[in-house]
């Protein structure tokens, strides 16, 4: 007969289905990733309105059948962060943010720190997008759009340091965590002059074959936002912030097989300039 399910989830995903449906993929505290399936909901009316879209925290209602997808029979908005989709990169460091985690945590393996980090983030940039509206200069915001649309992403110098800092909290709680204290190779703690994905970490000089320059810079990156809250994200130049997201993309190809969208619309245009 099946059984009810009442949880948080935030809405990671949803897309048509049907003539009137959308499946929705769902990260929640204490079931991780779930898919589920919204009956009716894109017809006139619905009692959903528009609050199963991406981004939204919810408190939610299911029913677990036979299937692989539970079905939504309720939904209450406890944060639809509404100001951050008015800011463009506000709209697509979400985006990145929320498929980082369907990505890298797709079971139903409980996270719940991964939940509430994902939770605060969305929250910064709701922030963000707010102090953006608000600050002076704003009527050029429809230009940042344009931007963004055009793949400027019309990021803030800051975007792409928050954003790794997410995704190097996200290795943490995934296992994933590089060695940076010593040489993931042999143990030395001096002349660390590299890193190495297939390692796992930092290398030092008599290692170094197969790895890529880490600088002072990304090291120090690396090492500060382990330890810093979200919201005091550090800040490191953009040559350095390109090799600490070369070093997270390395350390998720190997060891978890999965390789991630740019970090934000400013690593995208560095890569490709």
């Amino acid at each position: 007969m099946g059984r009810a399910v009442k949880t948080e989830a935030v809405v990671l995903r949803s897309m048509r289905y049907g003539e009137a449906d959308r499946i929705l993929h769902l990260y929640t505290p204490a079931r991780g990733r779930v898919g589920a399936i919204a009956k009716g909901v894109r017809r006139a009316g619905s009692r959903f309105g528009g609050r199963l879209e991406p981004f939204f925290r919810l408190r939610i209602e299911l029913h677990e059948g036979r299937g692989e997808l539970l079905t939504v029979t309720g939904a209450q908005t406890v944060e639809a962060y509404a100001r951050l989709r008015e800011d463009a990169s506000a709209l697509d460091a979400a985006a990145r943010a929320c498929d980082a985690v369907g990505r890298l945590f797709e079971t139903s393996e409980p996270h719940p720190s991964v939940f509430n980090l994902l939770c605060r983030k969305l929250a910064l940039l709701d922030e963000h997008a707010a102090r953006a509206q608000t600050a002076p200069g704003a009527h050029a915001a429809d230009a940042g759009a344009q931007g963004a649309a055009e793949g400027d992403g019309g990021n803030p110098p800051d975007a792409r340091s928050g954003a790794l800092t997410f995704r190097l909290k996200l290795l943490v709680a995934a296992g994933l965590a590089p060695q940076l204290g010593a040489c993931a190779a042999c143990g030395e703690r001096e002349h660390l002059v590299g890193f190495s994905g297939a390692a796992g970490g930092v290398v030092c000089a008599a290692c170094e074959a197969g790895s890529f320059a880490l600088g002072e810079h990304a090291y120090r990156f690396m090492t500060d936002a382990f330890g810093a809250p979200l919201h005091e994200a550090p800040q490191a130049p953009e040559a350095a912030l390109a090799q600490v997201e070369r070093a997270i993309s390395a350390t998720l190809e190997h060891h978890a097989n999965l390789q991630l969208m740019p970090a934000s619309g400013r690593s995208r245009r560095a890569a490709v300039s």
